[in-house]
């Protein structure tokens, strides 16, 4: 097994050209994530790219089914081959970003199952039951590519129901960190910095480049109940006074993009190092062959900070020195 290179990025105005930049440095595919609340429409965006791209693949990294109707997501989809052709791949999730930002819980994966094998029908031709009424992709001859359409789905899935419908209708998963084995198709998803020589994990560059990985591990496990009592007694007391009921708001302010106010007194240089985002192309050699023997295919790395160009280009040279590509 090989492991390959991706990278994921935030839906903005300069995000077609990131992924058309990433392609250059050897990126096999360019995800791009979906959260309404944080950044602009991922399938306008993944269009803008398809237009400026030719080679690189162009995927969602997640949708979520209860943003949209089953039939709005089939359309996109089609639109996006439409114009990229065959390098369209399809993300869901059941939304731990893109629904607990706007102060609801992820979906149950019965709900995610239910809802993408409807737009695989969709896609096929066929018509189906949604909310009672039959509905069917009924676009004219020239009006969408010719059905059936059909695209790999990949499946956020770090625990075993998501795994389990992943295997039923999926083509591999997406996981944080820690690849999930047995899948042919199995991408990790991986954030944080590459250290230049002799840099500190305490610069302003690499705070501004990996703090935001720091927040985020720090929401996680908030939400999934595995941060030390003692350190999420101290962490919390920033948000003490946000009202309970804006409290997520405050939290995902930057999301994946920056630090946040709140998060900023306790992410540090020396806690990023701690947490592996701030690492030497040494210490990011070590990850890769983690993820590898771990049964990962695929890493996405995830730029962020005020020079993205910077952070694709650092982490290329550290996996290609890892590779030998």
């Amino acid at each position: 097994m090989t492991l390959t290179m991706s990278c994921i990025l935030v839906p903005d105005s300069r995000s077609a050209e990131h992924a058309r930049h990433a392609k250059e440095l050897g990126y096999a595919w360019a995800w791009f994530y979906d959260s309404p609340a944080l950044y602009t429409d991922v399938w306008m965006r993944l269009c803008q790219a398809a237009e400026r791209t030719s080679r690189i693949g162009l995927g969602t990294s997640v949708i979520v089914p209860s943003n949209r109707h089953p039939m709005t997501t089939a359309s996109a989809i089609a639109t996006l081959v439409d114009v990229a052709g065959d390098r369209v791949c399809v993300g869901v999730g059941t939304g731990f970003t893109a629904r607990v930002a706007m102060g609801q819980p992820p979906l149950p994966w019965a709900d995610v199952e239910e809802y993408v094998a409807t737009v695989q029908a969709l896609l096929r031709g066929e018509v189906v039951d949604w909310e009672g009424a039959a509905v069917q992709m009924l676009h004219s001859p020239g009006l969408a590519p010719p059905l059936p359409i059909e695209v790999p789905i990949v499946f956020a899935a770090d625990g075993p129901k998501g795994q389990a419908v992943a295997r039923r209708l999926g083509d591999g998963v997406f996981a944080t960190r820690t690849p999930v084995p047995g899948f042919d198709w199995s991408t990790v998803l991986t954030v944080g910095t590459v250290l230049g020589d002799g840099e500190s994990p305490d610069s302003e560059r690499v705070l501004a480049a990996a703090g935001h990985a720091g927040g985020v591990l720090l929401h996680f496990l908030h939400t999934t109940g595995q941060l030390p009592p003692e350190d999420e007694k101290i962490w919390l007391k920033g948000y003490e006074a946000v009202p309970a009921d804006r409290r997520h708001l405050a939290m995902h302010y930057g999301h994946l993009v920056h630090l946040n106010e709140q998060d900023k007194p306790y992410v540090t240089g020396a806690r990023l190092a701690e947490w592996g985002l701030a690492m030497s192309p040494e210490g990011w050699a070590n990850h890769f062959e983690q993820v590898e023997k771990a049964g990962g295919t695929e890493v996405a790395y995830q730029p962020a900070g005020p020079d993205i160009r910077r952070e694709l280009e650092a982490f290329s040279e550290a996996f290609h020195r890892y590779s030998g590509s």
